[in-house]
């Protein structure tokens, strides 16, 4: 399993831990072990581990589309499956993932039919310069994570079905995805003037460090600010976060079936899970007033 984050980034991240549990579902199934290899720290060195290990085949997990790893991994003639890429991308690729702009879309409607019109969106990988804060609106189709283009495209088309421009929405690009970077992106939104009455976190992890400033400010979630994630990790239900939900366990698990039990059918090369949008006490109306 190859990821861009840190090691320890796969045993602390709520979706991750998640996702690895039903991967190794089935690696045990089959009596086989799983290498963990992540990408960012030491490019080269998980580029050679990529050409050079003995392993059955390949999952990708939030790796995206221009590291070389992809390419070399594709070049040695293994099954590979991605987790976050459209298989189009790479035709010779299993895959497996939700309708992300489908499903941040609904998320959208949603702060969109509860009247709010300064809404703010926090991601991680929104530019290519992680020492970025603020950003001028970026178009999704520029973005360097398939994962944040997708998901913005969905916020972007919901937003402008409800009449509102793509200029206008704030936009703050954490440096990794931690609820601390969560916190400290959104204070450039929330500190604004006017202050955004809704802000949209592109996963939950950033979205708790979103409330976890909307607290140290005074305010209330739902009431003053608006909050939603995505992912619906197990700390989202006792934050009250609206959230859309995804299957993270089934997720891993077909991962690991498409790799060790790969289909006859082409059709089922390319497996598209469900996701739902969870509403919570973090979104509520628009306020009208004290803003």
């Amino acid at each position: 399993m190859l990821f861009t984050p840190a090691l320890s980034y796969a045993f602390t991240d709520p979706y991750a831990v998640q996702y690895l549990r039903g991967l190794a579902e089935v690696a045990e199934r089959h009596e086989t072990g799983l290498l963990l290899v992540p990408l960012a720290a030491d490019p080269e060195g998980a580029l050679s581990a990529v050409q050079n290990a003995a392993v059955d085949g390949f999952c990708f997990y939030c790796v995206p589309e221009w590291y070389r790893a992809m390419a070399a991994a594709q070049a040695r003639g293994l099954p590979v499956v991605s987790s976050e890429q459209p298989g189009e991308s790479w035709p010779d690729a299993y895959f497996v993932g939700v309708d992300e702009v489908a499903a941040t879309r609904v998320a959208g409607e949603h702060i969109v039919h509860l009247g709010h019109r300064r809404i703010a969106v926090i991601g991680d990988y929104l530019s290519t310069d992680r020492a970025t804060r603020l950003l001028s609106v970026p178009a999704p189709e520029d973005l360097p994570s398939y994962v944040s283009r997708e998901r913005l495209r969905g916020y972007r088309d919901a937003f402008r079905a409800g009449g509102l421009e793509w200029t206008e929405i704030v936009t703050v690009n954490a440096h990794g995805n931690s609820r601390e970077e969560g916190a400290a992106a959104a204070a450039y939104a929330l500190d604004r003037a006017p202050r955004p009455t809704a802000v949209v976190a592109l996963t939950d992890i950033l979205a708790l460090g979103v409330l976890d400033a909307v607290a140290a400010r005074g305010l209330q979630p739902g009431r003053d600010v608006s909050v939603v994630g995505f992912d619906d990790i197990p700390d989202a239900d006792g934050a009250h976060l609206t959230t859309v939900r995804q299957p993270a366990f089934e997720r891993g698990r077909i991962a690991g079936a498409l790799l060790l039990e790969p289909p006859t059918d082409p059709a089922g090369r390319h497996v598209v899970l469900p996701t739902e949008l969870i509403v919570r006490a973090s979104t509520g109306p628009a306020p009208t007033r004290g803003i």
